[in-house]
């Protein structure tokens, strides 16, 4: 009887043990393990100007014309697809009585027609204006309608092809002091006038 008991606890011992090396069998398969690195940089919008001050006179007076020649520059790794242009300015009252007269209202910047775009030349030294609007004027123009306006008279055109990177734009402006007969009040006043010009990127594409 002893013996019986015996026989029966060792076999299931021994199918306790065949089980659990079945069990532990089943993680013996082949494995391989690969691993990827991978990297998103992103690129660069990088606009300048040349020369950094467009126009810096003194000593002017109604009628007055002062031509003025600047480049947009991309020097990022991205193409730029337009250039915003915001005008904001503040006047030096020297002897306090302007009154509601305002200065940016006699200031007027005629555009010149871009003939350098897309080949970043000028074809010959004319100024002939195709637009015009005071600096009061373009202080209360979006950045957005005064694109519409300058692609609408070919002056900044970028519909073609924007500014590539590494590439540049040359740009002309006229600015008049314009002589309306009674502006004596303006005598010894200076305008500070600020551009700020805002390069947009093209469209996202596939890579």
């Amino acid at each position: 009887m002893m013996d019986l008991k015996k026989k029966l606890a060792m076999g299931i011992v021994t199918g306790a043990m065949a089980v659990s090396l079945i069990g532990g069998g089943t993680y013996a398969y082949f494995n391989d393990v690969e691993t990827t690195n991978n990297t998103f940089t992103a690129g660069t919008l990088d606009l300048s100007l040349n020369p950094t001050t467009i126009i810096d006179v003194a000593n002017i007076k109604p009628g007055d014309k002062m031509n003025r020649e600047f480049q947009l520059i991309n020097s990022g790794s991205l193409d730029i697809k337009s250039v915003f242009l915001k005008t904001a300015y503040k006047v030096v009252d020297a002897k306090g009585n302007n009154g509601t007269a305002d200065l940016g209202h006699h200031i007027k910047v005629n555009f010149i027609k871009n003939d350098g775009h897309p080949e970043n030349r000028f074809d010959d030294d004319s100024y002939t204006v195709v637009y015009s609007k005071t600096l009061a004027q373009l202080t209360a123009m979006t950045p957005e309608k005064l694109a519409v306006e300058l692609e609408d008279n070919f002056i900044w055109d970028y519909e073609q092809d924007g500014i590539p990177s590494g590439s540049s734009d040359n740009l002309r402006v006229q600015f008049e002091f314009i002589d309306d007969g009674d502006q004596n009040i303006f005598q010894g006043d200076s305008l500070q006038l600020e551009w700020k010009f805002d390069a947009k990127q093209t469209a996202g594409s596939a890579k």
